[in-house]
């Protein structure tokens, strides 16, 4: 079982910037593919980027550029740094992590781009 617990959201300003973490539980960290989604209001669940357990990374288009992903397998903890943001970042952002065929989820985090 992993537990991710998602930590850094808040209101920002558009061109600001966000750092996001997710830290996990267990002992599957370093073997798990972990990704972030946002859900805004009223619209699907979309993915965001994603990170390999080898550490390669991809992005979403409407991201590439101004988010970046990482992970820190000693602190079992993964990061999403979003610079320049803007209004259509606002979103409940999740944190995802794949191993074998197991999905887990956080719990979210509310990330809101305004002036």
């Amino acid at each position: 079982q992993v537990q991710l617990v998602e930590s850094g959201g808040g209101l920002v300003q558009p061109g600001g910037s966000l750092g996001l973490s997710c830290a996990a539980s267990g002992s599957i960290f370093s073997r798990s593919d972990m990704g972030w989604y946002r859900q805004a209001p009223g619209k699907q669940r979309e993915w965001v980027a994603g990170i390999s357990r080898n550490g390669g990374t991809n992005y979403a288009d409407s991201v590439k550029g101004r988010f970046t992903i990482s992970r820190d397998n000693a602190k079992n903890t993964t990061y999403l740094q979003m610079n320049s943001l803007k209004p259509e970042d606002t979103a409940v952002y999740y944190c995802n992590a794949a191993f074998l065929s197991r999905v887990f989820w956080g719990q979210g985090t509310q990330v809101t781009v305004s002036s």
